[in-house]
């Protein structure tokens, strides 16, 4: 949990994925159409992602645990979640406050 937590401080948007993913693909590209840039940690391509993962099903409360996305070092959740904030007109403000997007 701890290895999480930390990554996910490091930068404004940090998605957990799994390079097979197509949910985890899609909310990539999301957000790299939106001007961000985010960190993707994957978990299948990381020798401690099978740890990561646990944790990250322990704080979803689910599995699969990917895509796990944090905004601001705060989890927001997976692809249901992110794309609702999307499509309310939610996510944007909510990555201009973390300083993910300048415009």
């Amino acid at each position: 949990m701890d290895r999480v937590n930390r990554l996910a401080a490091q930068r404004a948007v940090v998605i957990f994925s799994m390079s097979s993913c197509c949910m985890c693909h899609t909310v990539t590209r999301l957000f790299c159409e939106l001007g961000v840039n985010p960190t993707v940690v994957e978990l299948d391509e990381d020798p401690r992602g099978k740890e990561m993962e646990k944790a990250l099903a322990r704080l979803l409360g689910r599995s699969p645990a990917v895509p796990a996305v944090f905004i601001g070092g705060r989890l927001v959740g997976s692809t249901d979640k992110v794309m609702s904030l999307h499509l309310s007109g939610n996510l944007v403000p909510l990555l201009r406050n973390a300083g993910a997007l300048w415009v």
